[in-house]
C-alpha cells in the first residue's frame, strides 16, 4: 500500500493561510498602500498649487530691473532687489565658512570617535539644536553681538545663520559616514594605514555625495531664513557690502514688502518668494543629478 497521499490531497506547507487572518491581512496591506497613496498624492498636490500660485503672482514682475536695481521709493513703481540679492550671498557666505566646518568636524567625530558619554552628550546637543525654532538663533546672536556692538550687521546675521547650519549639516554627515561599510575601513587598517589616514582617503570619498547632498540642502535651507535676520541683520534698503553694518538679504525683503500697503511691492514679494522657491527646488534637483540620485538603483 503506497503511504503517499494522491496528487488531489497534497498540500503546500508553504502556501499562506486563507482562513480570517489572511483576509485581514490583505485587507490591511490594500488600505495602508491606498491611504499612503491619498496622502502623498494630497501633499504632492498642495506643494504644486503653492508653486502654481506663487509663480502666477510673481513670474510677471521678474526681469531684469528687479535683479539689477535698488529698491523704488514708497508709491512709486519699479524697482527691484539688488541689495537684498547681495546681502543674501554675504550673508549665506559667512554662514558658510564658519557652519560647514563645524558641522562636518562634528558629524566626523559622531560617527568615526564618538564613543561614551562625551559623544552621547554632543549628539543630544545636536538634535536639540535641530529642533529649536530659528529665531532663539537670532536672540542668542543679538545678546552675544548687537547688544555689544550697538549696531546689527551682516556679520551677526551670518553668525546666527551659521549656528542653523552646523546641527543640520552634522546630523547629515554623521549619517552618511554610518552607511560607509565597516569593511572599507578594516581593509584600509589592514593595509597599515592609519585610522585618520582612513577616514581621509577612504571613508571621506566613499561618502562625499551624501555629504555634498547634505551641505547643499543645509545651504537651501538658510538661505530662506526669516526670524533669525530680523534680530541680527536688520535689513537695508541701500546697497552695503560693509559686514559690520545692516544688511539687506532676500528673505528680510519678502518679509517688509508682504507688510506694505502698496500693490508694487506686495508683487515684488511675490517675485521675490518664487526666487527663494525656485534656489530650493533647483539646488534639490542639482544636487541629486550630481549625486546619482536619478539613477535607477538596480
Amino acid at each position: 500500500m503506497s503511504l503517499t497521499a494522491p496528487e488531489s490531497q497534497r498540500t503546500d506547507l508553504f502556501a499562506a493561510p486563507k482562513g480570517a487572518l489572511y483576509v485581514r491581512r490583505q485587507v490591511a496591506s490594500v488600505a495602508a498602500v491606498v491611504l499612503t497613496t491619498l496622502f502623498a498624492a494630497a501633499a504632492l498636490a498642495f506643494l504644486i498649487y503653492l508653486v502654481v500660485f506663487v509663480a502666477k503672482q510673481g513670474l510677471r514682475f521678474l526681469n531684469v530691473d528687479f535683479f539689477t536695481q535698488p529698491p523704488a521709493a514708497l508709491g512709486e513703481t519699479g524697482g527691484g532687489v539688488q541689495p537684498a540679492i547681495i546681502g543674501s550671498l554675504i550673508i549665506v557666505g559667512i554662514a558658510s565658512l564658519v557652519g560647514i566646518p563645524l558641522g562636518l568636524f562634528t558629524g566626523i567625530y559622531l560617527a568615526e570617535f564618538g564613543r561614551g558619554w562625551l559623544s552621547s552628550t554632543l549628539r543630544f546637543l545636536v538634535d536639540m539644536l535641530t529642533g529649536i525654532p530659528t529665531i532663539i538663533f537670532g536672540l542668542f546672536i543679538w545678546v552675544l553681538i548687537v547688544v555689544p556692538s550697538h549696531s546689527f550687521s551682516g556679520l551677526a546675521g551670518g553668525l546666527a545663520l551659521s549656528i542653523i547650519m552646523i546641527p543640520t549639516v552634522a546630523r547629515a554627515t554623521e549619517e552618511v559616514l554610518r552607511l560607509v561599510p565597516k569593511e572599507l575601513r578594516e581593509a584600509s587598517i589592514a593595509l597599515g594605514a592609519t585610522e585618520s589616514r582612513t577616514i581621509v582617503q577612504v571613508v571621506l570619498p566613499a561618502a562625499l555625495s551624501g555629504i555634498i547632498t547634505g551641505v547643499m540642502l543645509a545651504l537651501a535651507r538658510v538661505a530662506g531664513e526669516t526670524a533669525p535676520l530680523l534680530m541680527t541683520a536688520f535689513g537695508s534698503q541701500f546697497f552695503n557690502v560693509d559686514i559690520s553694518r545692516p544688511m539687506a538679504a532676500l528673505p528680510l525683503q519678502v518679509f517688509n514688502y508682504t507688510l506694505s500697503p502698496y500693490d508694487t511691492q506686495i508683487s515684488q514679494a511675490y517675485a521675490g518668494s518664487f526666487v527663494l522657491m525656485a534656489l530650493v527646488i533647483v539646488t534639490s534637483l542639482a544636487v541629486r543629478w550630481a549625486t546619482g540620485g536619478f539613477k535607477s538603483s538596480r
